[in-house]
């Protein structure tokens, strides 16, 4: 259904270094760099068929996160959950929504971890466990 998913940020240098490393932990290797048609600097990540992007914003405003939006990672495992949560936490990110693990819902229970990078954008690590 989708093709992508981009975000905007204020400082592309400390969003390559937390996407490098938290997108790490889900076998995506480092971002390759590209600069938009007006200059500005992109960052893009691809991996098991989708990709995820950091852009500075091509309008010269300043970046900011979609209050109620949420992109969220498939993860492997609940111990690769867990690694997310870490990994973003050691890198300038925000936990956030209580601590990383099960949740019990209508959908079945999920193994899940919500933290915000640098920026503020919202991401939530998901694993369902069988």
């Amino acid at each position: 259904m989708f093709s992508h998913v981009m975000v905007g940020t204020n400082d592309i240098e400390r969003s390559k270094r937390f996407y490098d490393a938290l997108l790490g932990v889900l076998g995506a290797g480092e971002a390759i760099e590209n600069k938009a048609g007006t200059g500005h600097a992109r960052l893009f990540y691809r991996h098991d068929g989708g990709t995820f992007c950091v852009s500075e914003p091509i309008n010269d405003e300043s970046a900011t996160f979609a209050n109620g939006g949420t992109i969220g990672f498939k993860c492997n495992s609940m111990e690769q959950v867990q690694q997310f949560h870490d990994v973003a936490v050691a890198h300038g990110g925000t936990s956030i929504e209580g601590p990383p693990g099960l949740r019990e819902g209508k959908m079945g229970a999920l193994c899940l971890a919500y933290v915000r990078d640098p920026d503020g954008n919202k991401l939530c690590a998901l694993f369902r466990p069988a």
